[in-house]
């Protein structure tokens, strides 16, 4: 599954010599929790981001409302809130870009790609940049 590759590359990254969050991943952090808690009217409890070349990919845990955590009990309602946690925050996105988001990695938001898991409450988003982000 595509979260379970993202999740796998972070933390070899990290392991393998990659940078713990700096300054840039912290701001570009606060960034994605601001635009998720104005979305779903919460932001995700832990947050991290690591930059590799042009893309930003970011593991976010404790990512569910309570509401969701119902509705997830069935299968239809699984269906429901994946749609709207993947494909709606993909479209909110395209349409608007978060201020401040493409100022501070110094160029152009290309693509999202966006999946959550709902066993482990977390999800993973993969920003693409037009540039290298340094």
């Amino acid at each position: 599954m595509l979260i379970e590759f993202f999740i796998d590359f972070a933390y070899s990254n990290r392991l393998l010599g990659g940078k713990y969050m700096g300054k840039k991943e912290t701001m570009f952090n606060d960034i994605v929790r601001k635009m998720r808690k104005d979305i779903y009217g919460k932001g995700p409890e832990r947050i991290h981001t690591h930059f590799v070349d042009n893309m930003a990919v970011t593991v976010m845990y404790g990512v569910l409302t309570p509401t969701e955590k119902f509705i997830i009990q069935s299968e239809e309602g699984k269906k429901v809130i994946h749609g709207a946690r993947t494909q709606m925050i993909q479209n909110i996105y395209k349409q608007h870009v978060p201020e401040g988001m493409e100022e501070l990695i110094g160029s152009k938001l290309l693509h999202l790609f966006s999946d959550i898991k709902f066993e482990e409450d977390m999800a993973v988003s993969v920003f693409i940049f037009e540039k290298m982000i340094v």
